[in-house]
């Protein structure tokens, strides 16, 4: 389950410490595990990844990593491991290095939170986050996701066990043809509209590109400007993906 949540000053601070540190140690790591297969054709596993993160903590050269806590460090290695894994068996490409213009997450366990009395508290910090419920969990999570997005948002989500509520049986079936005029014609002759989220925001879009491309790179301006044009996408998004839960289920 998916919610939002707005963070403090200090859980906000400590977020993007933790951010950047799974960053570093996610391409730090692929970039010893990738020079040792190519200057050595050596492979390296998880084991030997994680006792490479002990030793640059311990080094003394990175001590900004033991401010944050360990578990997602250590779960940014296993998420490695299985792209490697997906990579040797032909299920995907070859892992590429993470950006601090993307989407940024990390993953906790249950020894990096709490879930108490209806509040969650994640490692390093006394306060619970102030969390959206949109509906109440069905059991204590096992693990936690925590993500920030290109517009600034900040989304929680819980991997909990539930019991899957039983529909019963029935011999109605219907036939859906996807298009693109319009969305979906059913068998019975009915048709959606396509709602073209994308055409509705244009004119802003465009507004908000232009302005973008004006400013200098690298300058606070051209950061505020890049962050309008992704809350615009976000907007965006947010009608499709809304449209298409209502449509799949009616």
């Amino acid at each position: 389950m998916k919610y939002r949540f707005y963070p403090t000053t200090e859980q906000e601070t400590l977020l993007a410490q933790s951010f950047g540190c799974v960053r570093f140690v996610y391409n730090q790591i692929l970039r010893w595990r990738t020079d040792a297969f190519y200057q050595r054709q050596e492979k390296i596993g998880y084991i030997q990844a994680n006792a490479e993160l002990t030793r640059m903590k311990k080094s003394g050269e990175f001590p900004w990593l033991n401010d944050v806590s360990c578990v997602p460090l250590q779960q940014c290695l296993r998420h490695q491991q299985s792209a490697f894994k997906n990579f040797f068996e032909g299920r995907a490409r070859y892992p590429t290095f993470k950006k601090k213009k993307h989407r940024q997450s990390l993953e906790l366990t249950r020894s990096a939170f709490s879930y108490r009395e209806g509040k969650l508290y994640i490692a390093k910090c006394k306060e619970p986050l102030n969390i959206r419920w949109s509906r109440e969990l069905s059991s204590e999570p096992s693990t936690v996701t925590i993500s920030r997005d290109c517009a600034g948002r900040y989304f929680v989500s819980m991997l909990c066990d539930f019991k899957p509520e039983v529909l019963r049986v029935t011999p109605n079936t219907i036939g859906l043809d996807v298009g693109i005029e319009n969305l979906l014609i059913t068998d019975r002759g009915e048709k959606i509209g396509n709602p073209r989220h994308t055409a509705k925001y244009v004119t802003k879009l465009a507004k908000a590109q232009r302005c973008l491309s004006r400013k200098k790179p690298g300058s606070a301006n051209r950061a505020k400007a890049k962050a309008k044009v992704a809350r615009i996408h976000a907007r965006i998004s947010d009608c499709r993906m809304d449209n298409l839960h209502k449509l799949s289920r009616d």
